[in-house]
């Protein structure tokens, strides 16, 4: 088979600039949080639809509006927009804005943007892109009803709203795919598109077809503040979007690993060369992005009538045992993974990229051509998340430890969008078990705590009338998973810890108790939980009486792990409800709390191992089971630090995983044994010796290789290892207390709120220290190094401890 090679580089940069208007970076997309007050209560926008659908079914449809700009532009040309599902908004044919940010028919999120520099003299055109993947949507996607509504916020912009004066085309190009996955994957179909169906050019003031009809209106408008008259709830009610825009960069692939042809394939990769595939041509490229990524694929492409380009993206490759190894080895492996399909039309100059992004390390081309060559012009993408600024630094001097808070990372950063998620590959999903973790890490290392307060609202959202949250959310599939109701509980605490929005808190302690109250109803007389419902997942364990992450006794109402982790979160419960007036609830969980303890001492104590069983006077022993313990006040002291030290020795527990060593790392920091820490290092050292470039869900084998509980260390290692931490809710005060290990020195910075936390620390001699810690203006707090505490002020303190 001959492969040809072009070398236009001149045309390749036109094409480019191309592609960028296409679908580039939206560098000038202004969002805002300006509304027009009156769009509080009432809108005059109507969602709008196309005038043949139902609504339900699956479809991508177009709509357009062209208006008339006299005179200068203004400063501002602020609109509001939603859409169902999804939107991808444009203005002059340029790209704006995709939306609307993930939330629920009740709480049905929009848009604020000033599209002011998008605008010029004379016709200009909006047009948006909608679709609705019916049941091949995301689990994370709800829906009502296919529609779009655009809404001006003052009497200028007012008149571009949403109504029979746009129009609307349905899409013939897009169908959805299916694939034989192996593994739960439901982060929705991949694409079939067909560029002979698609309309190109649509988005121009002159374009014209029969099948762009005027748009039908379906409803009103309507925003929170706004649901009124007979009590009947809207379709949607509108809430502003409280987080930012999804940031958006161009990057190109690092390689091409493997083809099928034993000639030369030129390196269209580049963006310099391109690659012309003859008729009647199979070829399979193997491309690399270096590592995992979340991103649009971006396809460019010329001629080809007639034949078929199989995208299909994957973490890693798989051997004939179904197994990765390690993730940079292609030798002997196959790809399996969620694909797009595109079918050329033989014209020149298209580019596709699918209207959801793809998360990819390795992506597969499978392309047939029939009569007609095909062209590769270009094959990029552009990365997409939320946008998290590494602010935090980490300085030790340490290529390992270095190496882990890098991809520490890119693990959140994949892990981050419009919600928190699981993973992005399988499931893009926020679950409260991961969420905990991720906030943590997000708010150390950014200090962004957007995203997190989101979350703490989107689970509050999820709450049935019976007490319990949903485990995931949001989610069009109801799932129950109780101890992360209480791990959203400790999540409130952290956040009410670091972050001084005592007021939002506040609102949250009826939530609190209407978790703890399910909990209450289901104890006995033992006042221990005895009932258990749904799924007691605690963590990924399959040996030791461990069935689908729950403990032994758990389906049965007999385990001390629940009752730990219960009485662990009623110390963060009470504490909360204490200073917000609830003092009588108060006082009744913490006489539960302690008659959990005195129970959990005589029924689950051995007194031949020193150890505390799964189950009352059971056989069965856990890691997870001693660090609740340690970590609900059980045991203190030396008796603590002892069973400390079997967690870390006894391999006959069961072990946790990568997401319950979290917890394992905060029973370190409760019994005083964190100069341990670093030495724990080993399992993320084997991930990253096997390839990975994020970290794995658990184990190996590993269904994900991207799961932020994973990239707890970031936290610990800003917490722990450099010690910072607040001393009082809102973070107020700090308590900086280093745990150094084997390190002899630390540097770098962790985000406050009232600005930047900085320190350059050195052991000094056996017991020393030396250096900076310089605290931003409104702070104070202490240092403590080998029990010695020593006052620190805002600005510049000078450190030397002999």
């Amino acid at each position: 088979m001959q492969i040809i090679v072009f070398n236009h580089l001149i045309r390749q940069v036109v094409c480019f600039l191309v592609l960028c208007l296409l679908v580039g970076s939206r560098a000038g997309a202004q969002q805002v949080d300006t509304i027009n007050e009156e769009l509080l209560t009432s809108w005059e926008a109507n969602w709008i639809s196309h005038p043949t659908v139902e609504g339900h079914e699956y479809g991508v449809y177009f709509f357009k509006r062209n208006f008339t700009q006299v005179g200068d532009i203004p400063e501002e040309f602020i609109v509001h927009l939603s859409a169902d599902n999804r939107y991808k908004f444009y203005v002059n044919g340029t790209y704006v804005a995709n939306g609307p940010a993930r939330g629920d028919q009740m709480n049905w999120r929009f848009e604020s943007l000033n599209i002011a520099p998008y605008l010029k003299n004379g016709e200009n055109t909006l047009s948006a892109v909608v679709w609705n993947f019916s049941d091949y949507r995301p689990l994370a996607q709800h829906t009502v009803k296919t529609g779009f509504v655009l809404q001006g916020n003052g009497d200028v912009e007012q008149r571009i709203n949403t109504d029979e004066q746009w129009s609307v085309m349905q899409s013939g190009a897009h169908k959805p795919t299916q694939i034989d996955q192996r593994i739960y994957l439901i982060t929705g179909a991949g694409e079939d598109f067909d560029s002979s169906e698609y309309p190109w050019g649509w988005m121009g003031e002159d374009f014209k077809s029969d099948e762009f009809v005027p748009a039908k209106s379906i409803a009103r408008g309507v925003p929170k503040n706004g649901v009124a008259g007979y009590g009947i709830v809207p379709p949607h009610i509108l809430v502003q979007r409280d987080i930012p825009l999804m940031e958006e960069k161009f990057q190109r692939f690092e390689s091409i690993r493997r083809t099928s042809t034993k000639e030369s394939v030129p390196n269209f990769i580049s963006g310099k060369e391109k690659l012309i595939v003859p008729p009647h041509t199979k070829l399979t490229v193997l491309v690399d992005q270096g590592h995992l990524t979340n991103a649009y694929p971006i396809v460019s492409f010329s001629k080809g009538t007639g034949s078929q380009i199989v995208v299909t993206y994957a973490e890693a490759l798989f051997d004939d045992h179904g197994q990765k190894g390690n993730r940079n080895d292609v030798n002997g492996k196959s790809i399996e993974g969620n694909i797009d399909i595109i079918r050329p039309d033989g014209q020149e100059g298209r580019v596709y990229e699918p209207l959801w992004w793809r998360t990819f390390r390795y992506v597969q081309l499978d392309i047939e051509t029939k009569e007609q060559p095909l062209v590769l012009d270009d094959f990029a993408s552009r990365f997409t998340g939320y946008p998290f600024k590494q602010v935090a630094e980490f300085g030790t001097k340490n290529p390992l430890l270095d190496k882990i808070w890098d991809v520490s990372w890119r693990t959140q950063r994949l892990c981050s969008g419009e919600n928190y998620f699981d993973c992005p590959y399988y499931e893009q999903l926020q679950y409260i078990g991961d969420t905990r973790i991720q906030s943590l890490v997000t708010t150390y290392v950014s200090g962004d705590s957007r995203l997190y307060k989101n979350a703490l609202e989107s689970f509050q959202h999820s709450q049935e009338s019976f007490g319990l949250t949903q485990s995931r959310y949001p989610s069009n599939e109801t799932q129950f998973i109780p101890t992360f109701s209480l791990i959203w509980i400790t999540m409130l605490h952290d956040y009410w810890m670091l972050l001084p929005d005592e007021e939002f808190v506040g609102k949250m302690m009826p939530n609190v108790l209407n978790i703890l109250n399910w909990f209450e109803k289901r104890s006995g007389e033992s006042g221990l939980v005895e009932q258990n419902e749904w799924w007691m997942f605690v963590d990924w364990v399959d040996t030791h009486d461990w069935v689908r992450g729950v403990p032994p006794g758990a389906e049965k109402g007999n385990s001390i792990l629940l009752n730990l982790q219960y009485a662990y979160t009623l110390q963060y419960a009470i504490e909360m409800l204490e200073v917000f007036g609830h003092t009588g609830q108060a006082d009744v969980y913490r006489s539960r709390l302690e008659n959990i303890r005195a129970k959990v001492k005589e029924l689950a104590w051995d007194e031949q191992k020193e150890l505390f069983s799964d189950t009352p006077k059971g056989e069965k022993f856990s890691q997870h089971t001693n660090i609740m313990a340690i970590l609900a006040n059980v045991v203190s002291g030396e008796k603590a630090a002892s069973i400390m030290k079997k967690i870390l020795e006894d391999e006959s527990l069961a072990k946790t995983s990568y997401y319950f060593s979290f917890y394992l790392t905060e029973a370190l920091r409760h019994t005083g044994m964190e100069e341990k820490y670093l030495g724990l290092m080993g399992r993320w050292e084997e991930m990253l010796d096997n390839g990975l470039t994020t970290f794995a869900e658990k184990q190996e084998p590993t269904r994900s290789d991207c799961h932020a509980w994973s990239a707890s260390p970031m936290y610990h290692f800003l917490s722990m290892v450099c010690g910072i931490q607040p001393a009082e809710p809102g973070f107020q005060k700090i308590h900086v207390e280093p745990h150094l290990g084997k390190l002899e020195e630390v540097n770098g910075k962790v985000p406050h709120h009232l600005g930047e936390i900085e320190f350059d620390l050195k052991k000094r001699g056996q017991n020393g220290l030396k250096g900076k810690i310089e605290l931003p203006k409104g702070l104070d707090g202490t240092l403590i190094w080998n029990g010695r505490n020593l006052a620190l002020k805002e600005g510049m303190n000078d450190i030397q401890i002999d």
